[in-house]
């Protein structure tokens, strides 16, 4: 192959991510941990080094809880502080910036957990590099084309790389979505500019997240306390048409304008960005064999805490498809499914997040993510007649609980599919690529027999195995 007049050797793999954040490791780490060979490729010399997304929702613990990496990740963080509000260097009230939840059985992760950005994508780039994948970093992405059975990148310098299946992960002006032109639709959430920065701080506790209302034509400002670190974060809003200034001196201004703080009490800024909210969604999730997750698929208002964890999800949902294809014999068609899934979860998000942030809905039970399911998913069979909307149904997420000696996510965790009696004799078959776990009665389940998907959706239920056997030979588990 010629690049720019130079003879260069093909790099060949089985999928090539483009673009090195959240969901990019993430796919990453699942496809490695099927034996898929992936390369991973960002145009940057390095992680990104900053802390825009940095809630961690309940749903996104249970992924990481299988990925393996949710250790490190409670390590690295911490509960959201209570909100304190300010007014003329005065504590005037608390604000809860989420409706309280409790854990239970069947949800063992309750609340949001606080991970910068930066310190989440260094605890996925450590569980690649431990189960033998990696990325190449300064890979620029300037070409793109597929036919009948693959595709191949070209770069602004360094071989070509062919594979199998491609998926851009790179962001909201990824370049992976133009090459394929595909449109992305969507609206501006707010006309106001905001500014992010990860900075240091002194004169503030770390027991509070510090809010300081509007006065006058300044916007609001917010000083987070990032668990797990010494820095803070600042947010604050700009009158529109107004460009923020990233400086250190000019962050320093409007913390000093708008608090009680003096402008030497931030004495460092570490990362810092500017951006104006909107909402927009890829017009589709899929070219041939190149596939939109993330960013790139959907953008979303910060509100909310939904654009990271959406994303580790889309990674979560395509790479157990891209592995049972890949190395499991399933029929091409599963790949499918991809977008027949994520793209409606996608534009509920997408309005969740706009809701937020206009301060039309509080951040609660949806934010967390627990009851987004699939039960119109062509994947999704379920063989009971007469249950009620509340029940469990197929496509559902497939609740946690400990029956006699099982805790049902130990018997999820890893890269199989996993065949749960609940209460019930009923003769199950041998499935090759399922564990088969019996447990007693529990009520998050009812009574049946169920086969739970890779990444722990309810693929087919049923009172008894009927039937069974041909849904998990369509999706090679037989």
């Amino acid at each position: 192959m010629q690049l720019n007049g130079v003879k260069e050797t093909v790099v060949n793999t089985d999928v090539l991510v483009v673009g090195a954040g959240p969901t990019g490791l993430a796919l990453g780490v699942d496809l490695a941990r099927r034996g898929v060979r992936a390369l991973v490729v960002e145009r940057a010399e390095g992680l990104f080094p900053g802390s825009r997304g940095k809630g961690i929702q309940p749903r996104t613990m249970e992924v990481f809880d299988d990925l393996g990496v949710l250790d490190a990740i409670r390590a690295a963080g911490g509960p959201y502080p209570v909100g304190m509000i300010w007014q003329d260097g005065e504590r005037v009230g608390e604000h809860q910036l989420f409706d309280p939840a409790e854990a239970s059985d069947g949800s063992p992760y309750a609340e949001p957990w606080m991970v910068p950005q930066w310190r989440t994508q260094e605890i996925l780039f450590a569980r690649l590099e431990e189960l033998g994948g990696r990325v190449d970093f300064g890979r620029e992405v300037v070409g793109l084309r597929q036919d009948e059975d693959g595709v191949t990148a070209e770069f602004v310098s360094g071989a070509a790389v062919r594979a199998r299946y491609a998926v851009a992960a790179d962001g909201g002006r990824s370049a992976v979505r133009r090459a394929l032109g595909i449109g992305m639709t969507g609206e501006t959430v707010d006309p106001n500019p905001m500014l992010v920065a990860d900075v240091r701080i002194t004169g503030l506790d770390r027991d509070n997240w510090h809010i300081f209302p509007p006065r006058g034509d300044d916007g609001f400002l917010a000083i987070w306390p990032l668990a797990g670190t010494e820095d803070f974060q600042v947010v604050a809003q700009f009158p529109e048409g107004t460009e923020a200034d990233l400086s250190l001196d000019g962050i320093r201004k409007v913390v000093a304008t708008r608090t009680h703080l003096a402008p030497a009490e931030v004495t460092e800024v570490r990362w810092a960005s500017d951006f104006r909210p909107r909402a927009a969604m890829a017009d589709r999730f899929r070219a041939g064999r190149v596939f939109l997750a993330g960013d790139a698929a959907h953008v979303h208002s910060p509100a909310g805490g939904q654009g990271l964890n959406t994303s580790v999800q889309d990674a979560y949902n395509l790479g157990w498809k891209l592995g049972a294809v890949l190395r499991g014999g399933a029929p091409v068609s599963l790949l499918d499914s991809y977008e027949e899934e994520r793209l409606p979860v996608a534009a509920d998000m997408l309005g969740l997040s706009t809701q937020v942030h206009r301060g039309e809905v509080r951040r609660g039970e949806a934010t967390r993510q627990l009851g987004l399911g699939y039960r119109g998913s062509s994947l999704a069979v379920e063989t009971r007649a007469g249950l009620s909307p509340d029940a469990l149904h197929a496509g559902d997420r497939a609740p946690d609980g400990v029956r006699g000696d099982v805790r049902l996510f130990d018997a999820f965790r890893g890269p199989h599919w996993t065949l749960l009696a609940v209460g019930t004799e009923a003769e199950l078959p041998t499935l090759a690529g399922a564990r088969t776990v019996r447990i007693p009665a529990y009520e998050a389940y009812g009574a049946g027999v169920f086969l739970v998907r890779p990444d722990g959706y309810v693929g087919w239920a049923g009172k008894t195995a009927a039937g069974l056997t041909a849904y998990a030979a369509g999706v090679a588990v037989a």
